[in-house]
């Protein structure tokens, strides 16, 4: 498998699993769960440039550097493990995150994130990462990465809440200003 391939399969599947499953027609449950046979097939439809097989998608899955994909037991559904900004219920549990977790940007939000803290946007949650190196990578994907460190562990104490997703992303609600070293 080409590594081009992969990434461009893996950027097809951030599209349709995460944010608009409409554009290819395909149908999500309520905890973000695709039919792989519906999804292939939508992928294979007469004049689509997305051709897809159980095997590609096999190799997508395992492969992806970040986890961002994952099958249920008998590889019958998939589905983003998290970064959604359709509503799904991923079914997390609360979780107790260590004393700081990490947030990687760039220089051109900082300004609004000084004055409003980190808000989700458009998407269900923040992410946040378990170490430096993580979110410096995430960062560099937009430029020169700015790493902010969040004190998680005092916004636990203080009442906001946590959760762990499947590929080991941290997921928030907010991230008020008082909370972030910049």
């Amino acid at each position: 498998m080409n590594e081009k391939t992969a990434k461009s399969v893996s950027k097809f599947l951030s599209l349709v699993l995460r944010h608009s499953p409409e554009t290819i027609g395909l149908k999500l449950d309520e905890n973000g769960w695709a039919d792989v046979d519906e999804l292939i097939l939508k992928c294979n439809k007469k004049g689509s440039q997305n051709q897809m097989t159980a095997e590609l998608l096999d190799y997508v899955v395992e492969n992806n550097d970040k986890k961002r994909f994952a099958f249920n037991e008998d590889k019958t559904k998939i589905r983003a493990s998290q970064g959604h900004s359709i509503s799904v219920e991923l079914n997390l549990e609360e979780t107790e995150p260590s004393e700081y977790l990490y947030h990687g940007t760039v220089a051109k939000f900082l300004e609004s994130i000084k004055k409003e803290g980190l808000q989700k946007m458009s998407r269900q949650h923040i992410h946040l990462s378990k170490d430096r190196e993580t979110a410096v990578k995430v960062g560099s994907r937009r430029g020169a990465p700015q790493i902010l460190s969040i004190r998680s562990g005092q916004m636990y104490r203080d009442g906001f809440k946590f959760y762990l997703s499947e590929n080991n992303v941290w997921l928030t609600d907010e991230v008020p200003v008082k909370y972030i070293d910049f």
